[in-house]
């Protein structure tokens, strides 16, 4: 009998680990999680990425309890931004620049926003001048490609989040496949032995 599986939470945070601020190690991020009483939490390189199991669905209420918790036990607040297994495949699935033969992987990132910006705030960040990088914007994902690597960027990312007007957190495309790797492995039912 297959037990009744709980749900797969991919979790980003935001600016953690960037610059030398909000420095956290992932064994504290990890443990932080596991007392909000999450299961089968695992956590993937130093950049705030930690994919768990729960029972709960509202994502938003989710996602105010992390920050809350970040911030009572670490002393800074940043976005968590949440998202499930068949997110990241939409994600993925819709990729902008796909088609384009060339494109390195580890150059094209993915800004997951925190919601959808206003038609006026696309229409603006559409406008900007940012070549030889591009931007191309689709609901809650901003995808952003650095032709000559993101070291330098045209781009001023916090120019770019103002002008949108919600807070996102971004991953390049390698790591989007290897976080939805390691959520697709969790989502494996686990068999139950009856008692």
């Amino acid at each position: 009998m297959l037990a009744r599986s709980m749900g797969v939470i991919i979790s980003m945070l935001r600016s953690v680990n960037v610059g030398g601020h909000h420095k956290l190690k992932m064994e504290a991020l990890r443990a932080l999680y596991e007392t909000l009483g999450f299961s089968d939490v695992q956590t993937y390189i130093q950049s705030g990425n930690v994919i768990f199991r729960t029972k709960r669905q509202d994502l938003a209420r989710l996602s105010k309890r992390i920050e809350d918790e970040l911030e009572r036990r670490f002393g800074f607040r940043t976005d968590v931004i949440l998202c499930t297994p068949s997110d990241l495949q939409y994600v993925l699935a819709r990729n902008l620049f796909a088609k384009r033969p060339g494109i390195d992987p580890s150059k094209l990132l993915v800004d997951f926003l925190a919601r959808v910006p206003s038609a006026e705030a696309v229409d603006r960040v559409r406008k900007l001048n940012t070549e030889p990088e591009e931007l191309r914007i689709d609901g809650r994902e901003l995808y952003m490609y650095f032709p000559n690597g993101m070291a330098r960027p045209k781009i001023s990312w916090g120019a770019v989040e103002k002008l949108l007007n919600t807070p996102g957190t971004g991953r390049n495309l390698n790591t989007i496949r290897k976080l939805l790797e390691i959520a697709q492995k969790l989502e494996t039912p686990q068999r139950s032995i009856r008692s």
